[in-house]
């Protein structure tokens, strides 16, 4: 069994594969221009990266790592956010600028549906963990697009706070985590009312939102804050369990995509502009040591094959 962090170095237009311990690149490969947002295959055996300002969808062959195939599509506009069923038979883009929403066929690797989401600035892609429902946030619009992707149609539309791009769904529960990077907030929303039942003041600039496994921790990057806000999910505040940031970790500068191993007991960072990944450890809550990243990693991932 070998572990690596999958990153995509998006000013230099490559991925790495990155031995999470020791940090040494096992390896480098050429994509297409400026890769952003990345998803692996529940197999393992495929990665699928967005590569925004090309235009294009890289599929890499885990086991050789190595780009198997590039798919175009003439609606795509700075195709971003990216996301998986969970049987990993369907794949799910969300196009910046078109503003549409992308179904691919993973086992033939064609574009299925395109769907408008008619709001402006459609950027991420977040799914259920039963996969009945998808989350994407449109940035420019200041809400969250209900996408079925059983009906393959736009359901809804439910309204957050400013500039809302970081999204997850808690692994356990049915609550929606939204990041607004214009706001410096975090929205928690009830998915069946689509209600906000709790908001939180984060640090500056918020863009991603991460779960650790068993749905402790929510790990919220602080992009223009330059740190890492620490949601205790369930913490006890006036006799209730609710979300609460208990810790702001400072990280590199401007921090990003962020993925936990598999154990939870480790998470890692981007930054952008150090050019480096964070080691975080869950226990400590602490930075413990940063691994070498190609110029300004953005994306990442985890493998395990």
């Amino acid at each position: 069994m070998s572990d690596f962090l999958v990153v995509l170095n998006k000013d230099e237009d490559t991925v790495s594969f990155i031995d999470p311990v020791n940090g040494k690149t096992h390896k480098k490969i050429e994509v297409d221009h400026n890769p952003h947002e990345v998803v692996i295959s529940p197999d393992g055996k495929k990665t699928y990266v967005t590569c925004s300002l090309g235009n294009r969808l890289n599929i890499i062959d885990n086991e050789q790592m190595e780009v198997t195939k590039s798919i175009d599509h003439p609606d795509f506009d700075f195709p971003h956010g990216v996301g998986l069923s969970p049987d990993g038979k369907n794949l799910y883009i969300a196009s910046t600028f078109s503003a549409k929403i992308f179904v691919i066929d993973t086992e033939s690797e064609t574009v299925t549906d395109v769907i408008p989401t008619f709001q402006k600035h459609s950027h991420m892609i977040a799914p259920t963990p039963d996969g009945d429902q998808i989350f994407v946030p449109n940035i420019g619009s200041d809400n969250i697009t209900v996408f079925d992707p059983g009906k393959k149609e736009v359901t809804n539309h439910f309204p957050v706070g400013k500039g809302p791009e970081g999204v997850a769904v808690h692994p356990q529960s049915p609550v929606l985590y939204v990041a607004n990077q214009d706001g410096d907030t975090l929205f928690c929303i009830d998915i069946q009312s689509y209600q906000v039942i709790h908001k939180l003041r984060l640090g500056r600039c918020p863009i991603r939102a991460v779960f650790s496994p068993d749905g402790r921790y929510c790990l919220i990057p602080n992009r223009e804050g330059n740190d890492l806000s620490v949601i205790d999910t369930t913490f006890p505040r006036k006799e209730e369990k609710r979300p609460w940031e208990i810790k702001r970790i400072p990280l590199g500068i401007w921090p990003g995509g962020t993925v936990f191993n598999p154990e939870g007991d480790r998470a890692f960072a981007a930054n952008n502009k150090t050019n480096d990944i964070s080691v975080i450890n869950m226990e400590t809550l602490e930075e413990e040591k940063r691994l070498p990243a190609g110029i300004h990693p953005d994306g990442i991932a985890y493998l395990r094959l």
